[in-house]
């Protein structure tokens, strides 16, 4: 006689402590069937708790495998999550408004990343329609989804794409995307994906880039776009950026880098925000690929936790090197290891093993 699974007790504040462990643990609780329970969720915050973002992912995988709930409101600290089937394939859409009151431009990627694993380990395809923010502070813009998660992710099996419809800044978001997901039809416990060695950076190839603006002055895309090039130039590089008239029901500007070398893919954004100049937008991209640049890590700082979970769940040991080790990447690590029989190391290198056990 089989009996359910016990429920697996998680600490919210743990580490980075922010709603990456909310995100992580309700991806994998719903890919393993395992019932979760998670206490002081974003406690250290300003606003600690469920906000709409945080919401819309946990109402958004219940969804996908018919989850029980307790705890699913605003501001919650506690949420208990019971699994009642896998994943089941479909078309879905899930708007971040539905969990604010009024408009909210949380952000649609990283609701996406929820979803997205469990979708593409279900039985059949899927397509995502997500409304909210996709060009928002503390969060990868729809871009890098499209140009660094994506493709890295289809080296391990996972075919997915995305289309941006409508970009959506903070506060108004407004934003869509639709996601198509093709299901591998195979449960997690069997360590669907392959493993991935990305350890080395060899030469560049070249910098692209788009400077971004929506309902502002044409001399914003164009003053973000010189400061960039200029600040590029200066080091040794020849970047080729394009200026972007973002559709969009309110203001906003960003500056998206994309770094590709043999081997490896990187990405790098400046938001833009109200009296922060346009120079300054393409500044914090342009200093974040050099930053990169100097680190010698083939994984941008931002993918490296990112990918902790998916390598997770690969067949073989997977290792890579990134430019900087951060706390959301270390949280990651001991996430997955509540989870799954998997080890996750990392050197004084700044070198990462994910090893199944």
């Amino acid at each position: 006689m089989s009996t359910a699974p016990a429920t697996l007790k998680i600490d919210g504040s743990y580490g980075e402590g922010g709603g990456q462990i909310l995100r992580s643990a309700l991806t994998l609780s719903a890919l393993l069937g395992r019932p979760i329970r998670l206490e002081k969720i974003r406690t250290r915050r300003r606003q600690p708790g469920l906000r709409p973002q945080h919401l819309t992912a946990v109402r958004a995988v219940a969804q996908i495998c018919d989850a029980e709930l307790d705890g699913d409101a605003l501001d919650s600290r506690s949420l208990t999550f019971v699994p009642r089937c896998p994943p089941q394939a479909g078309h879905y859409c899930f708007d971040v408004q539905d969990a604010a009151q009024g408009g909210s431009a949380g952000a649609v990627s990283l609701i996406l990343q929820a979803v997205l694993l469990p979708l593409a380990l279900a039985r059949g395809d899927s397509t995502i329609v997500l409304h909210g923010g996709t060009h928002v502070a503390w969060s990868p813009p729809v871009h890098y989804l499209q140009e660094i998660y994506l493709p890295i992710l289809a080296r391990l099996g996972v075919q997915a794409a995305v289309e941006l419809e409508r970009w959506g800044w903070y506060p108004r978001g407004g934003g869509q995307v639709t996601c198509r997901v093709e299901g591998l039809g195979a449960p997690a416990t069997i360590r669907p994906l392959s493993p991935l060695c990305l350890t080395e950076r060899r030469g560049l190839r070249h910098i692209t880039g788009i400077s971004a603006t929506s309902n502002l002055p044409d001399h914003i895309g164009q003053r973000q776009r010189d400061r960039a090039v200029k600040l590029l130039r200066s080091h040794g590089f020849k970047p080729e950026m394009e200026i972007v008239d973002a559709p969009s029901p309110g203001p906003g500007t960003c500056v998206f880098l994309r770094a590709e070398f043999k081997g490896a893919v990187a990405g790098f954004t400046g938001y833009g925000r109200l009296r922060k100049p346009a120079e300054k937008v393409a500044e914090e991209a342009a200093r974040a690929f050099l930053a990169y640049q100097r680190s010698g890590g083939a994984v941008d700082r931002y993918l490296a936790d990112q990918l902790i979970l998916p390598l997770a769940l690969a067949s073989g040991e997977s290792s890579f090197t990134t430019g900087k080790v951060t706390e959301h990447l270390r949280t990651n690590a001991w996430l997955v290891e509540q989870f799954l029989p998997v080890q996750v190391a990392i050197g004084d290198d700044r070198r990462v093993w994910v090893r199944p056990e």
